[in-house]
């Protein structure tokens, strides 16, 4: 077997859902006559399913330690209640409004991590209880809906990026800009990545394997680019927000000492302890951050919404739980990638918005949703057992 077969054996899970998500693209895009990558509805979904994306990344991190958070959905819907009413019945400026918000998050992260890290209660039952404890708060405070908030925080997740450059061919260009920096991001972080570890003399993928992944994932940046540069409003700002996170969250995990402690953590506990790592303090600022990322998320739906209603956020955390495990995240830990998480929330995506179009009923929207889920799941388990033998 030649060198570029076996790695792509050993790394199957992480190509094989890049080659999903393209499938699924391609037959909703047959199934809905075309419908789908219609520029405007690409930038709708990117729009929609930005609080996934948003809570996946913390999500990855928090499985990846060997826990879980079944409390991001209740957050969402009680940070996002306090903030409009922060707004509307106060009159605090949205900026502050957003600011308090995310404080609000690093106290309820703090409040669970410290029930986790310090006192030793399981994650599942701390962050269940808080689940019932800020889905009960919203329902308190808001009431129903607290509507009537500033253009200008509605706009994060509704608004797009100026256009400031005017337009070439139709095409946006401060759209067109944007991708070219994302993709020169791209492949100058990946260059140097590989030439660091070259340096360290550790192990690299093939050069043929190296070089095909950047083209495919440049070509993919490029074509949504594109579509992004023809609809109505170009680059949709919280898709900006979620590059920000994405490229910060994956050097965290990947080049310092707190990502690696993570890692470590999930891989073996006691070899972590063993090796000198403060694994209560690890714990707590997982959930700390998984605070923040909810809070984070809750602005966004909220200023999705133009409301803080008191039942948003229902079933968030398995759409988060979801895309972490459909992305690569093991469900035994110390394996998962934020980009994994970010691929396998637009797999979310596009089968929600899929569905939508083809106006399947919600009902078996949800039963494809789960089988989708127990297959990606099931596929990791296999993976890992074939590599064991």
């Amino acid at each position: 077997m030649s060198e570029v077969a076996q790695y792509l054996s050993r790394n199957v899970r992480q190509y094989g859902i890049m080659i999903a998500l393209v499938a699924i693209v391609i037959l909703f895009q047959i199934l809905t006559d075309g419908l789908l990558l219609v520029p405007n509805n690409v930038a709708s979904l990117i729009q929609q399913n930005a609080y996934v994306m948003i809570l996946a990344i913390g999500m990855v991190m928090v499985i990846v330690a060997r826990h879980i958070d079944l409390s991001v959905g209740s957050v969402v819907a009680f940070v996002g209640g306090v903030a409009a009413i922060l707004m509307n019945s106060y009159e605090v400026p949205w900026l502050l409004a957003v600011v308090a918000a995310l404080l609000l998050g690093v106290v309820i992260g703090a409040w669970q991590g410290f029930w986790i890290a310090y006192v030793g209660i399981p994650a599942f039952i701390v962050t269940l209880a808080g689940m019932l404890i800020f889905r009960g708060l919203a329902i308190v405070l808001v009431g129903t809906t607290v509507a009537g908030l500033p253009r200008g925080f509605i706009r994060i997740s509704n608004g797009s990026v100026p256009n400031v450059l005017g337009f070439v061919a139709n095409l946006d260009v401060v759209t067109l800009l944007i991708g070219a920096v994302a993709v020169v991001g791209l492949v100058t972080g990946q260059v140097r990545s590989r030439i660091a570890k070259r340096r360290h003399d550790l192990a690299v993928e093939p050069l043929v394997a190296f070089v095909a992944r950047l083209v495919v994932a440049g070509a993919l940046i490029a074509f949504v680019t594109y579509l992004l540069s023809r609809s109505a409003g170009g680059t949709p700002i919280v898709l900006v927000i979620v590059g920000v996170l994405v490229v910060a969250y994956s050097f965290v995990m990947n080049r310092t000492v707190f990502g690696r402690h993570i890692y470590a953590i999930g891989g073996n506990l006691q070899a972590a302890v063993l090796s000198g790592i403060n694994t209560k303090r690890v714990d707590f600022m997982v959930f700390v951050n998984m605070g923040v990322l909810a809070a984070l998320a809750g602005v966004v739906t909220a200023s999705r919404a133009g409301a803080g209603v008191a039942a948003a956020g229902t079933l968030f955390e398995l759409d988060a739980i979801a895309a972490a495990f459909i992305g690569g995240t093991a469900v035994s830990g110390g394996v998962g990638r934020i980009s994994g998480a970010i691929v396998g929330a637009l797999i979310m995506g596009v089968l929600n918005m899929g569905l939508s179009i083809m106006a399947v009923e919600s009902a078996w929207q949800q039963v494809i949703k789960g089988l989708v889920l127990l297959v990606a799941v099931a596929f990791d388990l296999v993976s890992k057992r074939r590599g064991v033998r």
